[in-house]
């Protein structure tokens, strides 16, 4: 039997994260991923996904990331059941992750030029007088 997911979308809000009572980190989030058709109005359609991340992967998505971000997801998908408040028996589908990829910067990062390797980020500009080309 096989149970994996891999899906790729952007976060529809920041995730939420909390802490079971014997200190586990977990986060909730919504993931938006993108129809590979359109509707009769000619406009693309997302479905809107929920994913669990446990540990610390919950804790580095939860101080990482942020509403919009685009982001790789691979898990497994889990139904599970609950009484709503009325006490109406709901069932709940959700992504449980193993594995989080960012797949973009954040946008402060851009702005600032900045990049993991300490230069002043990919495609900056670099202004020379004649006197610096060496041919």
């Amino acid at each position: 039997m096989l149970n994996k997911v891999i899906l790729i979308g952007r976060l529809t809000r920041d995730p939420e994260l909390r802490y079971t009572t014997n200190g586990i980190a977990v986060a909730k989030m919504t993931l938006a991923v993108d129809r590979p058709q359109f509707n009769k109005e000619k406009e693309k359609e997302a479905d809107f996904i929920d994913i669990v991340v446990w540990q610390k992967q919950a804790e580095t998505c939860a101080n990482n990331l942020g509403k919009g971000r685009l982001i790789a997801v691979e898990g497994r998908l889990q139904i599970r059941s609950y009484d709503d408040s009325q006490g109406i028996r709901r069932k709940a589908a959700e992504v449980v992750a193993d594995n989080i990829r960012f797949l973009d910067w954040p946008k402060d990062r851009e702005n600032q030029g900045g990049s993991s390797f300490g230069g002043s980020g990919f495609g900056s500009e670099i202004s020379f007088s004649g006197d610096d080309i060496p041919f």
